[in-house]
């Protein structure tokens, strides 16, 4: 019973309109919405513009409310960058990655690059500790002191080829998974030659 007076209140007020689908929506509506998303978690611009619009099919309520929570500082891309880049980063993703990423979220080049300056990370670190974390070792202990490859010496030349063939093969494969990663080739070769 509640709710047929709280719809009827609805459609009664002078600032609600109605969607596609006859609904009456009120700017507080969407605005609750967008807190209850943005409470979850950072959600960029572009981001909480596509959830809203497909939520109330109402472009320009939604335009409007979005511009009061910047305004309010409730949703901010800046911020919603660093925290994106800081979860790349865990995850062991490089620049060229986590720069896609943000571009496919709808964030601009501006906050892209302040983000990166803002965090300052040590993608010479990160390449390290996504490569050991996906072959194993550690900077002491990487794939070149393998004994087999100590011992490629004492095989015939048949056998030495295909130890070769084996280790290139190896190598081509962590190269594509660090280049897969976004990181750039300066950032993990020497992991590789090691």
């Amino acid at each position: 019973m509640r709710e047929q007076a709280d719809t009827g209140n609805r459609a009664a007020s002078p600032d609600a309109l109605v969607n596609a689908e006859g609904q009456s929506v009120r700017p507080a509506d969407v605005r609750i919405a967008a807190m209850n998303l943005l409470a979850r978690r950072e959600h960029s611009l572009s981001e909480l513009q596509t959830k809203l619009c497909r939520r109330f099919a109402l472009p320009d309520m939604v335009a409007s409310v979005l511009q009061e929570l910047q305004r309010d500082n409730l949703q901010s891309d800046e911020r919603y960058a660093e925290s994106l880049l800081r979860q790349r980063l865990q995850r062991g993703y490089g620049p060229a990655r986590i720069r896609q990423d943000m571009r496919e979220r709808g964030l601009d080049e501006a906050a892209i690059t302040a983000a990166h300056a803002a965090v300052e990370p040590d993608w010479f670190a990160v390449a390290e500790e996504a490569f050991f974390r996906k072959f194993g070792g550690s900077v002491d202990a990487s794939p070149a002191d393998d004994s087999s490859v100590r011992d490629e010496e004492t095989l015939d030349p048949v056998a030495r080829r295909e130890a070769q063939q084996a280790a290139f093969k190896e190598k081509a494969r962590r190269m594509r998974f660090m280049q897969y990663r976004g990181f750039a080739s300066e950032h993990f070769r020497h992991l590789l030659d090691e």
